[in-house]
């Protein structure tokens, strides 16, 4: 029987509190992990990241943060009281000090986001940014790394640069997760989830591939199978 391994985080990409409800009892027993964003969050998502923090679960909030220093900072101290595990923010330096200091004290991990696995170097030409995005996702590593972040979020074709980067310690969170065979949706840098743990990432982020399945407990034991074949391994 598959366990859960809190490795393994649930995307709950889904309209409704009601539907993440059903996706968190389909997983009962499979995932305690899971990963709350803007979708549900302008649904009811907060006062549910709240709910499963309380039933023990642990919550991914991925509200990707940037504003001004003092804005981040006192929105982190509120975030860091709802119990929830991991916050992202966008991974520039006065937006990453900020939280830090905002989180110092608390269980609250923060990830620094460093370029969204939908973009590519024409996305980013598009943006007006310089950098490829293997150069940028290098810069905001270090950047992370110096501002004392607890992790990172990139995608799994760079986690092994990162992983290089910021050392054993800090988490290597890896969205954009495909099985072999499976869609890649709106996603442009995508790996297998055997291939992101060997690339050194700590934790996989797995939306569609699992919540849009038939059966969502045995599309998420066949990723916890890949995933634990790998742990063997090692």
């Amino acid at each position: 029987m598959t366990t859960i391994d809190n490795r393994l985080i649930i995307g709950l990409d889904v309209p409704t509190i009601a539907d993440a409800e059903k996706a968190v009892r389909d997983l009962d027993g499979i995932a305690g992990f899971f990963k709350i964003g803007y979708q549900l969050v302008f649904a009811g998502g907060l006062e549910f990241a709240r709910d499963l923090a309380a039933e023990g679960k642990q919550v991914f909030l991925d509200m990707k943060l940037l504003d001004i220093d003092n804005t981040v900072s006192k929105g982190v101290e509120n975030i860091a009281k709802m119990g929830v595990t991991m916050l992202t923010l966008h991974a520039y330096p006065k937006a990453m000090r900020a939280a830090v200091e905002a989180a110092r004290g608390s269980d609250l991990i923060l990830l620094g986001v460093t370029v969204l696995t939908s973009m590519d170097a024409a996305d980013l030409a598009e943006a007006g940014y310089r950098d490829d995005p293997e150069t940028l996702v290098t810069r905001r590593a270090e950047q992370a790394r110096v501002a004392g972040m607890g992790g990172i979020v990139c995608s799994a074709a760079e986690a092994a640069r990162v992983r290089g980067i910021v050392g054993a310690e800090m988490a290597v969170v890896t969205p954009g997760i495909r099985p072999a065979g499976a869609d890649h949706g709106d996603q442009k840098r995508v790996v297998t989830p055997a291939d992101a743990l060997t690339a050194g990432a700590s934790h996989l982020v797995v939306a569609r591939p699992i919540i849009a399945a038939a059966d969502r407990r045995a599309a998420a034991r066949a990723i916890l199978e890949e995933m634990q074949t790998i742990q063997r391994r090692n």
